[in-house]
């Protein structure tokens, strides 16, 4: 699967986009203003001498100017702001590249590695995500057949992100194969069913931006910082 480059917009050329970005929005208000006061004069200029306009439609068209003015600066403000957060989300994403982050799904890898003495170990990564407490967690992890090989469980858990490893030991005390497994997860409280999400574990490889925002690139696919339940 190809994976985007990264992408790492220099300090220096985003705090000119922003400037950039308003001080064309402070010369469009500036030019509507100049627009509505030329109008204003000419109109005064033109104006019937016996019948000039009264004092009640001159303060009505300055406030409008006033309106449209203050609306301008609003959306002026606005746009800095969201120019600020998107360049704050950059950064934010590139200190993420080569680290592990939790996002839904019920993927487990098992790897296993041998050390120096010819021990083999086994070690998975993955998690859950709980919006209420829970008095009773369960988590079923199933081979590719659809078996299940280990059977977790937790108690009294408080609402929040939960990162856990498993070293690959069975429910009958074995080592499993390396290899891709899923689980399942159910919880309840007080005897009602708490929504539970599973979490799986992606490694950034890059950071790539658009109209679509900034997504973190990784080998289960794409994914928007508002994915990550937590970084590992």
């Amino acid at each position: 699967m190809a994976i985007s480059g990264i992408i790492d917009t220099p300090k220096a050329a985003t705090n000119n986009a922003v400037d950039t970005t308003t001080t064309k929005t402070t010369d469009s208000v500036q030019a509507d203003q100049d627009k509505f006061m030329k109008l204003l004069v000419t109109q005064l200029q033109n104006q019937d001498p016996l019948n000039p306009m009264d004092n009640a439609a001159m303060t009505s068209q300055l406030a409008q100017l006033s309106t449209v003015t203050g609306i301008n600066k609003v959306n002026a403000t606005l746009e800095s702001l969201r120019t600020d957060i998107a360049s704050t989300q950059s950064s934010t994403a590139i200190s993420l590249i080569g680290k592990g982050i939790l996002v839904e799904g019920k993927g487990i890898e098992l790897n296993s590695s041998t050390d120096e003495d010819g021990k083999t170990t086994s070690s998975s990564v993955f998690g859950i995500d709980l919006p209420n407490d829970a008095q009773s967690v369960s988590i079923e992890i199933k081979d590719s057949a659809g078996k299940t090989v280990r059977t977790m469980s937790m108690t009294n858990a408080e609402a929040g992100t939960y990162p856990i490893t498993w070293d690959g030991t069975t429910d009958a005390k074995t080592t499993a194969k390396a290899g891709s497994y899923t689980f399942t997860v159910s919880a309840t409280n007080a005897g009602s069913k708490v929504t539970a999400t599973p979490l799986q574990l992606a490694a950034v490889a890059s950071v790539s931006t658009g109209s679509g925002g900034v997504k973190l690139n990784t080998s289960l696919g794409h994914f928007a910082m508002s994915d990550v339940k937590e970084v590992l």
